[in-house]
């Protein structure tokens, strides 16, 4: 086991309200690349991205100097300025960006910009517009700003001036998925992120959020689920889903991949159709009343149960799990039809 010291650095303290009503576009689960950097001499462009916390290793180096998690381009020599460009897996509508400069103190960039385009292969010139004007920035910091989510983009591009380290580029926004597209007895799934499906609400996340449930394919390790403490009190753990359309949901897969010792011993779900996102105060007693879905039902662990639904409920929009009492899901599938 390597003894090698490391720091980690903490998640913006926006984060959770942001992800409570949007994703990080920018997730590479999504798709999500980073397609270009004009210099990433010293961290690679593609740790931009990258979807774990920032960390420093005091003692790491490699063939071009100190090893940097985040993308770092070297010191500019002549005019000009470095920027990279960010193709976003999904189109989405952007409601906050969060440039991080966790760990680079003497190197981060005094100032950044961030553009937006909407093109499907990578923009020209005159395709970029402003999304965050020029702004100041501060070593080993957040620096979480809001948008108007006006419009839906696909590609981004962060300019420093001139030149240095940013740890983590996250890009909070919603997929602006075309449903028109989508054929009335096509069968999806509602509550996929790919879909516009989103993580709510939740009393616990201790390990890992709801939202990682909606992500694509199986789970690959076990931190890539939705995971609670464990449970000391009377009661259960729940979240509550958006998704990402009006459907009637048909069939339900709940996957218990990598849990073990520490899965759920039983599921539950309720839905209803909502005009709007229930209030933080209520959800959690709102959202307990609604119509049953699929009663309390075993679990087993690590493996992937499947259930057709005997009394579709119609169309809905939200979703409540309910796990007993306690532990971790890594995927939730809730397949059906959009509502006319």
């Amino acid at each position: 086991m390597s003894s090698e010291r490391f720091l980690t650095s903490p998640p913006a303290p926006e984060a959770e309200a942001l992800l409570k009503r949007t994703i990080d576009l920018a997730h590479p689960r999504l798709g999500t690349e980073v397609t270009f950097a004009t210099d990433d001499f010293f961290a690679d462009k593609s740790r931009l991205i990258s979807p774990e916390a920032p960390v420093f290793y005091p003692d790491r180096f490699d063939d071009n100097g100190k090893w940097m998690d985040g993308w770092e381009s070297r010191r500019k020599r002549v005019p000009g300025h470095d920027h990279c460009i960010v193709r976003l897996g999904q189109r989405g509508r952007i409601q906050a960006v969060d440039i991080d400069t966790a760990f680079f103190t003497g190197n981060y960039p005094p100032e950044a910009i961030v553009e937006a385009a909407d093109t499907e292969e990578e923009p020209g010139e005159a395709d970029w517009t402003v999304l965050v004007p020029k702004t100041a920035l501060r070593g080993d910091s957040h620096h979480v700003i809001e948008t108007l989510p006006e419009r839906a983009f696909r590609w981004l591009r962060l300019r420093i001036h001139p030149d240095g380290g940013v740890a983590r580029l996250r890009v909070y926004g919603t997929v602006d998925k075309d449903w028109s597209a989508v054929m009335p007895d096509a069968v999806v799934d509602l509550a996929a992120l790919e879909n516009g499906g989103s993580a709510i609400a939740w009393n616990d996340a201790h390990y890992g959020s709801p939202a990682n449930m909606l992500a694509p394919g199986r789970a690959p390790v076990m931190s890539d689920g939705w995971e609670t403490a464990r449970r000391r009190r009377p009661g259960n753990d729940w979240c509550v889903l958006r998704l990402g359309t009006a459907g009637t949901i048909e069939r339900i897969h709940i996957d218990t991949r990598h849990f073990k010792g520490n899965y759920p011993d039983r599921f539950a779900l309720k839905a209803a159709r909502l005009v709007a996102d229930p209030s933080g105060d209520t959800i959690e007693d709102d959202s307990a009343a609604w119509p049953i879905l699929l009663p309390e039902t075993k679990l087993a662990a690590d493996a992937i149960a499947e259930f057709d639904v005997a009394s579709p409920l119609g169309p809905a929009t939200h979703v409540r799990l309910d796990i007993f009492p306690d532990g971790g899901v890594s995927r939730l599938r809730l397949f059906g039809r959009k509502a006319a």
